[in-house]
């Protein structure tokens, strides 16, 4: 959505509501998760986006505070069967607390031109995340996709309901990692509409590059945990 005012016009507070603090690297020891989901806390980000195994910790240090928690799915690849996908996201979800769901699609499917089993795994999700009252983001890894097969799985996740439909994991390994780019972004608030809204991952490391994505109109920003204080010009 286009917002009422620019970015440079925005204060700290209106611009960390942009953020979900990535907090995702693998090899993270337990002290260093507490450590940036502390930070995400303190800059007031929308969430922490964290792995499943850090979800204990997130809701410890996210308890009555106003940054939710934004926990992953089948992440980053995305293959795993549409079943293990929905056993997956109900064992995130039944245990409280999480308000979105991040869950990468099968992109191989997108580029093979299968969209009813696209369609069908995302609205299961949906439908799952929604009895749970969480918002689900669906990971499109656009790096992978021709601009068309982004505006089509836009299209596709919309009707299935999808809450998000977002560009990167941050984690692609098949070929140039370029991650939220403006022209992949347009594309995606494009075919969503009113219908979804857009989140952008992968990339997005400066405070312009940051305030260029806000004013053309994306709602939330995936930032690794060494770019937010960067893109909040702290």
């Amino acid at each position: 959505m286009i917002p009422n005012k620019k970015a440079e016009d925005m204060t700290s507070a209106e611009l960390a509501s942009y953020i979900d603090q990535s907090v995702l690297k693998p090899e993270f020891t337990q002290a260093e998760i507490r450590r940036y989901i502390q930070e995400g806390i303190d800059f007031k980000c929308k969430t922490v986006c964290i792995n499943p195994a850090s979800i204990g910790i997130a809701r410890e240090l996210c308890a009555s505070t106003d940054t939710g928690i934004c926990a992953v799915c089948d992440f980053p690849f995305g293959l795993g069967s549409t079943e293990s996908k929905i056993a997956q996201a109900e064992i995130i979800l039944r245990g409280g607390g999480i308000q979105d769901l991040d869950v990468v699609a099968n992109y191989g499917w997108i580029r093979s031109g299968l969209w009813d089993k696209v369609g069908a795994e995302i609205k299961g999700l949906a439908d799952l995340c929604h009895q749970y009252h969480a918002l689900l983001k669906v990971i499109f890894e656009t790096d992978a996709l021709t601009l068309d097969e982004v505006a089509k799985a836009t299209d596709v996740a919309c009707i299935a309901k999808a809450d998000f439909v977002k560009t990167s994991t941050g984690f692609y390994i098949g070929g140039e990692s370029k991650g939220a780019t403006p022209e992949v972004v347009k594309v995606m608030i494009e075919a969503a509409g009113n219908r979804c809204k857009v989140k952008g991952s992968g990339g997005i490391r400066t405070q312009a590059q940051f305030f260029e994505l806000i004013n053309l109109g994306i709602d939330r920003m995936g930032i690794g945990y060494k770019s937010t204080p960067v893109v909040l010009g702290r």
